[in-house]
């Protein structure tokens, strides 16, 4: 039975960032609309030098639902999704999807993940739970993805098995709840930063099967640089929040022998 509790989401946006997607923008926007056509798509155009930005401002003139925000330059995942959270919550949507442009995030799998936000705060497409799987990826990468979630979840102590899961709706009362206002993290570590602010914050996070499939046009944004930058910035957080709560165990000696 849907939480009546939480306001009705009637107007959702999906934020789609875009970096050099030329070829793939399209099919992204298109299958948003067919799959979702009450929502609005928002794209978010880091000044791609291959005319992304050209592509995005013509699908907009087609279509009202369409929107484009032009960025100055290359900044990261993470500032790109930030400003199109201020875009979007000022502009009085209800629920914001995080979506990617090269394809992996299937538009068929929103509708699902839009129904769960009904009875949740965040919804988080997961490709490690039960249902979820990922198509075309090789063996090593697949460990990377498996092993750093396990990371994250042992040293935060997070119930979430795909916090660096980029497929995701926000309720905006929730971005508003989670103190976006000093959110340093970009690359895909940025989902994991926002996946740790909505534990922390008590917001009911789900996790909603989806088929991850890789990219088969353009070039992966993966980088050495993203995985280290997320290792170093996960660590921090972990060796903290460890830090945090072994001083609540040694000033409370009722609750040494958890030591």
């Amino acid at each position: 039975m849907p939480d009546t509790t939480r306001p009705p989401l009637t107007r959702v946006a999906v934020l789609i960032p875009t970096y050099n997607e030329h070829d793939t923008l399209p099919a992204a926007v298109h299958g948003v609309r067919r799959h979702v056509p009450d929502a609005h798509v928002v794209v978010l155009d880091d000044a791609s030098p291959d005319g992304t930005g050209d592509v995005a401002d013509a699908l907009a003139a087609e279509d009202p639902h369409v929107h484009v925000i032009h960025r100055a330059g290359k900044e990261g995942l993470g500032a790109a999704y930030l400003a199109g959270f201020r875009w979007a919550l000022d502009a009085g949507y209800d629920a914001l999807v995080e979506m990617d442009a090269d394809g992996s995030h299937r538009p068929q799998d929103l509708p699902a993940l839009i129904a769960a936000a009904r009875d949740a705060d965040v919804v988080i497409g997961s490709r490690w739970v039960p249902g979820g799987r990922v198509v075309n990826w090789p063996v090593h990468r697949k460990a990377l993805s498996v092993g750093g979630n396990v990371y994250v979840k042992m040293l935060l102590g997070m119930p979430v098995n795909d916090a660096t899961a980029g497929f995701r709706v926000y309720r905006a009362d929730a971005l508003r709840a989670m103190g976006l206002e000093d959110v340093a993290s970009q690359g895909y570590c940025f989902q994991a930063d926002l996946t740790w602010r909505a534990v922390r914050a008590g917001l009911r996070v789900v996790e909603v099967p989806i088929t991850f499939v890789e990219r088969e046009v353009g070039d992966s944004k993966m980088s050495g640089d993203i995985v280290a930058e997320s290792l170093r910035r996960i660590t921090g957080w972990g060796v903290r929040h460890r830090a945090r709560q072994l001083r609540g165990v040694l000033d409370r000696p009722e609750r040494w022998q958890e030591l």
